[in-house]
């Protein structure tokens, strides 16, 4: 008679305080036992002498851009993506997808198309545009992890928010217990600069870079955080890009202000000079940055101060990448396989950032930030989402590694660490040996009922 459905043996195993060799044993999905030399069988125990065990990853920034535009990404392969790169949920953002998620319905659309094809779980953010303050309650009611707003150029159909509009969606977030994530960059300054530059014909990667410089992100943070103190709001910035940034949320969040940002590995592991090399594979907005912030953001996470490291995953087509204002291409940066392979390389093996500070700032930080109950961490009574990963392995990233829809990236051709030898989503393996071993299995994943935690 079996005591467990899994029993991994003698990994590293990797927890919130700290890391020990020893087992993990697993039961109806969830994480029963830890320690060394676990009494009773697994129906499968798996040998882990050589390996780390990590949780299963968090990313939550991602665009999989499902339903509507899945010949983009779609969750088929980029859950695939994530699993391969040791991921074990998933946050999608509310645009780029058709309906894009501002209400009630187009949550319920999007959650019947992705349940039949994620192999990871999975939440949604809602979305805040203008016109849809009214709808709110009907999102968060169906527990999604927030709401996203664009200070700044928006989408057709996900424009960007007025400076009201956002502080009336922030108050609006207050009463109903959610949290706001917001793009921060300066419509006027983004906008402006950019209408000048075409006029003059400077539509160059150079040029893009140019007309989205740090005074716009950090202008539009400094904004988005006097309304969120104002409105009492818990705020979360995404994609930050330099070490001012970071330091303004740390600033407000020492005064008492509920919140939070995360930064993505573009902005870890590139830098400005890179796009003459990397062309419309390195455009994203905020755009990359001097090779002086990567090391500022890098010593943020070294101190503890800046904890979350998102993909921002966005499919990169060759959709657009004929002629030359850089401007109109589509941009994007397909990243959600390599996160963590690329913060081992660069923050574990080169800077010496230590394997729990690794686990924390793609999986644990997330979990308690956004209140995801039992996932992030490997503890007794969560959910048995595990990573085994052979830290000790170098390899150069191949487009034919690639899991996503177009096997275009930033990274191909870049050092990574760590591969990824079996990916666990709720005691079930779904990545082995290279390969996907299971249909899709993804579980919507929805928030404690307040975001009270700073």
């Amino acid at each position: 008679m079996n005591n467990f459905d899994l029993v991994v043996r003698n990994g590293q195993v990797i927890t919130s305080n700290g890391m020990a060799r020893g087992d993990v044993a697993v039961l109806d999905s969830t994480i029963v036992e830890l320690g060394a030399r676990i009494a009773g069988s697994g129906a499968t125990e798996v040998e882990a002498t050589n390996l780390y065990v990590f949780p299963g990853g968090i990313d939550p920034h991602v665009h999989f851009q499902e339903p509507g535009h899945t010949e983009w990404e779609g969750f088929a392969t980029g859950s695939q993506a994530l699993a391969a790169g040791g991921m074990t949920l998933v946050f999608d953002m509310p645009l780029d997808c058709r309906p894009p998620t501002i209400d009630g319905e187009s949550f319920d659309r999007k959650l019947a198309a992705v349940q039949a094809s994620s192999l990871v779980d999975f939440a949604f953010w809602g979305g805040l545009i203008p016109g849809n303050l009214d709808r709110m309650e009907e999102l968060a009611a169906r527990g999604v992890i927030g709401f996203k707003a664009f200070m700044a150029n928006g989408t057709e159909d996900f424009p960007a928010v007025d400076d009201l509009t956002l502080y009336q969606g922030m108050r609006r977030c207050a009463e109903l217990g959610c949290l706001m994530a917001v793009h921060a960059e300066n419509e006027q300054i983004t906008t402006r600069l950019a209408e000048q530059a075409t006029a003059a014909g400077r539509t160059g990667p150079r040029d893009f870079l140019a007309s989205r410089p740090a005074v716009a992100e950090n202008e539009a943070i400094s904004r988005a955080l006097l309304f969120a103190e104002e409105a009492k709001c818990p705020l979360h910035i995404v994609h930050v890009t330099t070490g001012k940034g970071v330091a303004l949320v740390a600033a407000a969040h020492a005064r008492g202000v509920n919140v939070s940002c995360e930064t993505c590995p573009q902005y870890l592991v590139l830098a400005e000079d890179d796009i003459d090399d990397l062309g419309v594979l390195g455009k994203c907005s905020p755009p990359l940055r001097p090779a002086a912030e990567p090391a500022r953001l890098w010593e943020y996470i070294r101190d503890g101060v800046l904890g979350i490291v998102a993909s921002d995953h966005s499919a990169c087509t060759a959709d657009g990448d004929t002629g030359t204002n850089f401007f109109a291409f589509m941009g994007g940066i397909s990243g959600c396989q390599s996160t963590r392979p690329l913060l081992l390389e660069h923050g574990y093996a080169q800077r010496g950032i230590s394997l729990p500070t690794i686990a924390a700032i793609t999986a644990t930080t997330a979990a308690r930030r956004f209140n995801i109950p039992a996932k992030g961490e490997i503890a007794v009574g969560y959910d048995a989402d595990l990573a085994l990963v052979d830290v000790g392995e170098q390899s150069i990233l191949q487009a034919t590694d690639l899991l996503y829809r177009h096997k275009r990236s930033a990274y191909v051709g870049k050092a990574m660490r760590g591969r990824i030898v079996r990916t666990y989503v709720r005691g079930t393996a779904v990545y082995a040996d290279r390969r996907v071993v299971s249909p899709p299995i993804g579980r919507l994943v929805t928030p404690r009922d307040t975001h009270a935690r700073g």
